[in-house]
């Protein structure tokens, strides 16, 4: 079952159980895909398009309560917190510090990099290699970190 398959079932289950929160959550996931689609006219969209969506929503939901936060409004926040959470259900396992930094410091010599300048060549590599399982910043830091040494 595709992961836009996935979403569109979850929503019928959460319209069944009354859910108010899950339901509104995967709401927004199918329509940023909908968007998404029309953008470039598919029909069909991967599952590893799905997840960057996906991982987007997260993120707007997590800045946004940071922001609700900061106005004195936590009951906002506390909603957009849940719906992130009912969102990273359909992402992959996150790598632990440790892992990520072993991955990217075989990325390092995979690529041949060895200073600060070299960081978009291992930048564009781990991107890609790491999609879903990190978050940019992250991996940004990590990178950063292990090529200043």
């Amino acid at each position: 079952m595709s992961l836009e398959a996935q979403i569109n079932s979850d929503i019928k289950a959460a319209m069944l159980a009354k859910e108010q929160v899950r339901l509104t959550a995967l709401r927004a996931i199918k329509a940023a895909i909908l968007l998404e689609k029309t953008a470039d006219g598919s029909a069909e969209i991967s599952d590893q398009a799905v997840l960057k969506i996906i991982q987007k929503q997260i993120k707007q939901r997590k800045e946004s309560a940071a922001e609700y936060n900061k106005a004195g409004r936590p009951e906002l926040a506390e909603n957009e917190l849940a719906e992130a959470s009912y969102m990273e259900y359909f992402m992959p396992k996150q790598l632990t510090p440790e892992e990520l930094e072993a991955v990217i410091t075989k990325i390092i010599a995979d690529t041949g990099a060895a200073s600060p300048a070299d960081m978009g060549k291992v930048m564009g590599v781990a991107t890609k290699q790491l999609a879903g399982q990190a978050e940019g910043r992250a991996i940004s830091e990590v990178v950063k970190r292990l090529l200043s040494k």
